[in-house]
């Protein structure tokens, strides 16, 4: 399974490399899409779909409130590429961020997950850091966090 996951990755590539102009959002989220479905048969995965597009797990229901993008909330976070596991960023000391403020696909996530939950989000890269990237994340990376939402703050 792992071997057709890695095929299935670099026909994508390729077919991306071939292309004279660069994926609209549409094509780069449907490409994103096809990658992570793929990632997650391959590893026996049942996730939830957003409408987004965005898959989520949820490992622990929590029992607290939802919070809306007006909420600061309180989180512990570790954020890995989906192309190879590798971490690029992790909190294990709760740390606070205004949900507006934060990258789009935590904007879609956190307002389905109840305070006390643990998830993993697959995240489609243009609800990340898109084509541009950033100074640790390669432009178009998909990407994978665990979280927790330990309090809504405000």
């Amino acid at each position: 399974m792992r071997t057709a996951f890695i095929l299935l990755l670099s026909v994508v590539f390729s077919a991306c490399l071939q292309q004279e102009e660069i994926p609209t959002f549409e094509e780069q989220l449907n490409a994103d899409i096809a990658i992570i479905d793929a990632y997650l048969d391959a590893n026996s995965i049942t996730a939830i779909e957003h409408e987004s597009g965005l898959r989520y797990v949820v490992e622990t229901e929590g029992s607290g409130p939802k919070p809306t993008l007006a909420n600061t909330v309180r989180v512990t976070y570790t954020g890995k590429f989906l192309s190879n596991g590798q971490i690029f960023d992790q909190r294990i000391q709760p740390i606070e961020f205004p949900l507006q403020g934060l990258i789009i696909g935590w904007q879609i996530a956190f307002p389905l997950l109840t305070v006390g939950t643990e998830a993993t989000l697959y995240i489609p890269s243009g609800y990340c850091y898109g084509r541009a990237g950033s100074d640790r994340i390669p432009a178009n990376a998909i990407l994978i966090f665990d979280v927790e939402l330990l309090a809504i703050v405000s």
